[in-house]
């Protein structure tokens, strides 16, 4: 359970960069998940060199700033810092529509934590599995319920997301 708190409550990230691969969800995952949390998120850029994010999960709200992508697409510069709850609500009506809100579920397997978002309102229907990795070359395995890797493909990223909703695909 202690990991589960440490995957929504993460401290301050002045200088990081993530590493991670994403995927399509091919089936229900929920039977395997530790635990799950609403997530409402917006963005006051999107624009590919520097998206600036503003997210709210449960009791918690964060101002992520994310860097561009690699050509791989596994790695980008990301800082985070969590901001009051009041400021983060007064931040996502600046932001630009649409809104995302999705469902997180933690699924652990082996040593790896998979963040499966299930996606709501305009994009409901899509399920994307995200797995943060230690090195891009990271070997990790691949479970039954994952589908098409869509790590490299930016019509998958949140911010594109928010601005060209799944169901208008």
């Amino acid at each position: 359970m202690e990991l589960f708190k440490n995957v929504f409550h993460k401290k301050t990230v002045h200088q990081a960069f993530e590493i991670e691969r994403k995927f399509l969800v091919t089936y229900d995952v929920k039977p395997f998940a530790i635990g799950k949390i609403e997530i409402k998120q917006g963005y006051l850029s999107t624009d590919p060199a520097r998206t600036v994010r503003i997210r709210i999960t449960g009791t918690d709200a964060f101002i992520t700033i994310k860097g561009a992508s690699d050509e791989t697409g596994t790695t980008r510069f990301e800082w985070e810092s969590p901001i009051p709850m009041e400021e983060a609500r007064s931040l996502l009506d600046l932001c630009l529509p649409h809104i995302i809100e999705k469902t997180r579920y933690i699924v652990e397997l082996e040593d790896l934590v998979f963040e499966v978002d299930e996606f709501e309102g305009l994009n409901q229907g899509l399920v994307i599995a995200e797995v943060e990795l230690t090195d891009p070359q990271q070997e990790i395995p691949i479970p039954e319920w994952l589908g098409e890797e869509v790590t490299n493909d930016t019509r998958y990223y949140n911010s594109y997301l928010s601005q060209h909703p799944f169901s208008t695909w």
